[in-house]
């Protein structure tokens, strides 16, 4: 198996994750620096990540947490800002984030341990939409959400088409819905910035057939088996 793979499915970090982690030297096999890509390890191989021995997962854990703001979507962080893995602690697995939110973006994260999936869920070429409620200041014209739907420029990427319903619009403030399938760092906040409208706040409601729901911020919940089929499919 390869290396960043055994990484992955011991639930410390995606295949890329665990890539930047073995090029920054902290992955060990029998106790020898491993700095170089596509090592194979071997049957009776010990591994370490930052020191700590590591083991692939016995079994495989889908969760769908409501992710509040305030939190950073990584396993650690550097300025000691709140992760959401303390918001999973109490799984008692070691999980990682499937994707991302920003620090001020609420809504629907998924977790994991099972390191194939997640690879394949952030491949390009896996156009999994995603749904997410926004409220933009100002009005959202019919010129501006045409050109949403059409694809912007948000600084040497034009996103692809999107779908776009305003579901209320007031007085200084509308509520909108939009659906992309693209994952560009801010993507959303970049895309109404591009039109004219700022986004106040921001949370995804969907992904794919997976909905948010009822789910309260700072909750959880195991997915159904429909559900992982669906992602797995």
């Amino acid at each position: 198996m390869r290396l960043n793979r055994y990484i992955a499915s011991a639930g410390v970090a995606s295949r890329r994750k665990a890539d930047q982690l073995i090029e920054a030297g902290q992955v060990r096999v029998n106790g020898a620096l491993i700095d170089v890509l596509g090592y194979d390890v071997q049957p009776g191989d010990k591994v370490e990540v930052a020191g700590r021995l590591i083991e692939p997962a016995k079994s495989h854990v889908y969760i769908m947490l409501n992710k509040p703001k305030g939190y950073i979507t990584s396993t650690a962080d550097e300025k000691d800002r709140p992760t959401v893995m303390s918001l999973v602690e109490d799984t008692g697995e070691r999980l990682f984030p499937i994707g991302r939110l920003d620090y001020n973006t609420q809504g629907m994260l998924l977790l994991t341990n099972d390191g194939d999936l997640a690879y394949h869920l952030t491949h390009p070429k896996h156009q999994i939409p995603k749904t997410y409620r926004v409220r933009v200041n100002g009005v959202l014209s019919p010129e501006r959400i045409a050109r949403l739907r059409k694809g912007v420029d948000i600084g040497g990427f034009v996103t692809s088409p999107a779908q776009v319903e305003v579901v209320k619009q007031l007085e200084r403030s509308a509520v909108v819905e939009i659906t992309i399938h693209e994952g560009k760092n801010r993507q959303v906040r970049k895309m109404f910035a591009a039109v004219g409208n700022k986004v106040i706040e921001l949370e995804r409601v969907a992904i794919g057939q997976l909905k948010l729901g009822r789910l309260k911020p700072g909750h959880y919940r195991n997915l159904t088996a429909r559900e992982i089929d669906w992602l797995k499919q």
